[in-house]
């Protein structure tokens, strides 16, 4: 969440919606609540607490090296219309994909 806060006016010039969907519990062990209100990020943070969201967009990650029960960190850019115009489905709980490489895929939205 960090690498896009510091990002979150590149994405309002490009009036680009950032939504983070966390897949965990919001009073969990990982202190979501807590965090989230400590950090006040400029962008709304959904807990996906049932994992019904993950699921459906086919990143639920039920076992793994890294995780148990949560989702591959994934991007999603969503056109105008509302369909998926690009993904990015990370391996590990450490990747990303670079910031450039979404800014770009949300300028080719608007080509279309």
């Amino acid at each position: 969440m960090a690498q896009f806060e510091s990002s979150y006016e590149e994405f309002t010039r490009r009036d680009a919606a950032v939504v983070f969907i966390a897949a965990q519990k919001i009073e969990g062990i990982f202190r979501g609540k807590e965090h989230v209100e400590k950090r006040k990020y400029p962008f709304p943070l959904v807990f996906d607490e049932t994992r019904k969201v993950t699921r459906a967009y086919g990143v639920y990650h039920g076992l793994g090296l890294d995780a148990y029960n949560i989702a591959h960190p994934a991007t999603f850019v969503i056109g105008r219309e509302g369909g998926i115009r690009w993904i990015a489905v990370s391996p590990s709980q450490r990747e990303r994909p670079p910031i450039p490489d979404i800014l770009s895929a949300i300028e080719a939205c608007d080509k279309y």
